[in-house]
């Protein structure tokens, strides 16, 4: 079982030598998935993944994990807005549970504004509704992976 943990310098140890991360926005209908290089310099929107039974999704997001050569997970924990959990930060907790058999550590990160801000950032370049639809899971991954890295950087000076 690889480490799960919302302590950044945790999981940064467990990864030395740095190494690709994947993002993850995990809902309820979609899971968006975001990229980082190996340098941890910059995340980019991936794509959305229609949630099914969560065996076959786990099947489908590690096949992608083995191909993009990923080393660690970082999932978007969705706090209230003073910080305490809520039943939707138990459900991002135990689907990071579930995914510690892949063999990669995983890092919560705090998630409280991504949405929105993804949110803003389209309604400012004029998108659609149905075009801020496609995109704003994969966006809000990004917006978490980028988060963390940031973090995990900063952690390292």
């Amino acid at each position: 079982m690889a480490l799960v943990t919302t302590d950044r310098f945790a999981f940064r140890t467990t990864l030395p030598q740095g190494g690709r991360l994947i993002g993850m926005d995990v809902g309820t209908k979609t899971i968006g998935l975001a990229l980082c290089d190996a340098s941890w310099s910059i995340a980019s929107p991936a794509h959305t993944i229609t949630r099914g039974k969560f065996s076959k999704d786990k099947v489908t997001l590690a096949t992608f994990m083995d191909q993009q050569q990923v080393k660690g997970i970082v999932i978007g924990l969705p706090l209230n807005l003073d910080g305490t959990g809520s039943p939707r930060s138990q459900s991002s907790k135990a689907f990071a549970q579930n995914l510690a058999d892949l063999g990669r550590p995983v890092l919560l990160w705090d998630e409280r504004w991504s949405t929105q801000a993804v949110t803003r950032t389209l309604l400012e370049a004029d998108a659609s509704r149905a075009r801020r639809d496609v995109l704003i899971d994969k966006l809000a991954a990004s917006y978490i992976l980028q988060g963390a890295i940031d973090g995990l950087v900063a952690g390292m000076e």
